[in-house]
């Protein structure tokens, strides 16, 4: 039996947790956790959609029950096709985070080895993420590339 489960609207206060470890990990990360409460009930009904375009999979902390241990969260989308994904479907990963006191156990590889097969199952012909230094050589094994890309944000 798998450690790894497909997360629940339950989890998503969990979920948020996480996602803020991650975000506090990152240069730059804003520790702010005042807009987990506008972003619990959409998360939630997120977490409910068992054939959407999102996808967050879990294993539940060993030692602490209620809590997670680690996730990977995802979607699907669609852009216009081109050479190498022709049906234009991409899948982008966007939160993979450990539990700090939970971390060199393999849980990070079961959540994103999970997301990507139903990355495959969904028909995404290419997978995106952000590495940090530190997740990089998980993701390399798991077949990621740098690619140069000149990616540009603007916030709305």
């Amino acid at each position: 039996m798998s450690l790894v489960r497909r997360a629940v609207p339950a989890d998503a206060r969990e979920v948020l947790r996480l996602r803020q470890v991650m975000i506090d990990d990152l240069p730059g990360g804003d520790g702010s956790v005042d807009w987990h409460e506008e972003s619990l009930p959409v998360l939630r009904a997120r977490l409910g959609e068992a054939d959407g375009d999102f996808a967050a999979f879990v294993v539940d902390h060993p030692e602490r029950p209620g809590a997670l241990a680690a996730l990977a969260v995802g979607t699907v989308d669609y852009r216009i096709g081109k050479a190498g994904n022709p049906r234009g479907r991409s899948g982008y990963v966007f939160s993979v985070a450990t539990d700090p006191g939970a971390r060199r156990r393999g849980y990070a590889r079961a959540c994103m080895e999970e997301l990507l097969e139903w990355f495959r199952e969904r028909g995404a012909g290419q997978v995106m993420l952000s590495a940090s230094a530190e997740a990089e050589p998980l993701y390399a094994s798991l077949g990621f590339a740098h690619k140069p890309d000149p990616t540009m944000m603007l916030r709305l």
